[in-house]
């Protein structure tokens, strides 16, 4: 039996399962292109993975609510032309760490707001999908603020209670900064993986870093 503090696990999945930067960075620069926008440099892109698109469209590209809901809407057409789990790999030693989690008898959950289908296209491509009770991602055909972090949060907590677990000590695997906000909204403590997108000052409120898989295993499994 696990000597895990957590009575369930979220997961943030691009950052933190899966590196899906191979076929985000190229669809942004298309979409940068379709509105003869400069393109940014893969440093200034790489901001945009994690965070909401709609958001980021917002406070990255200036553009204003109505003109980022339609970029993100053609961004999402190419990501349905190039499959969803194309050009996406797992980090080092985390099919592990999923593996070691179910079969210690805690149940899991993404909380991601990248579009639900396109997580349950990972999980599925990765045929990690078993390993989870839950799946939750951002509504499927929905742009909207409310699709934030604490959103797709929410919904995991939902999803796992009706599925009878226990969401009274969940933990959040996460590697930015909004993953560390949308969690406090819950009281929700946070893993932070170094691994991920985000910058070292992202971790702040974080009850710890992990540098490698086998150190969240560990963080995880006691």
């Amino acid at each position: 039996m696990s000597a895990s503090a957590y009575s369930c696990i979220l997961w943030d999945v691009d950052g933190t399962i899966a590196d899906a930067s191979a076929g985000i960075l190229p669809r942004l620069r298309q979409v940068f292109a379709s509105y003869e926008l400069p393109e940014p440099d893969a440093a200034a892109l790489a901001l945009w993975i994690g965070p909401p698109m709609l958001e980021s469209f917002q406070r990255w590209a200036g553009m204003d609510a109505i003109r980022a809901q339609e970029a993100v809407a053609r961004y999402r057409v190419l990501a349905a032309a190039d499959g969803y789990a194309a050009s996406v790999d797992v980090y080092p030693g985390v099919v592990d760490v999923l593996q070691s989690v179910h079969d210690a008898g805690i149940p899991q959950a993404t909380a991601s707001t990248k579009p639900e289908n396109q997580v349950q296209a990972i999980l599925d491509h990765y045929e990690l999908s078993p390993l989870f009770t839950a799946v939750s991602g951002a509504r499927v055909g929905e742009v909207g603020n409310s699709d934030g972090k604490a959103f797709v949060i929410g919904q995991a907590l939902e999803r796992l209670q009706a599925a009878g677990v226990d969401v009274s000590r969940p933990v959040l695997i996460g590697d930015r900064h909004h993953d560390v906000d949308g969690a406090a909204e819950y009281g929700i403590p946070v893993i932070f993986s170094d691994w991920g997108f985000g910058e070292p000052e992202e971790a702040e409120g974080a009850i710890m870093r992990v540098a490698d898989a086998e150190e969240l295993k560990r963080a995880l499994l006691g």
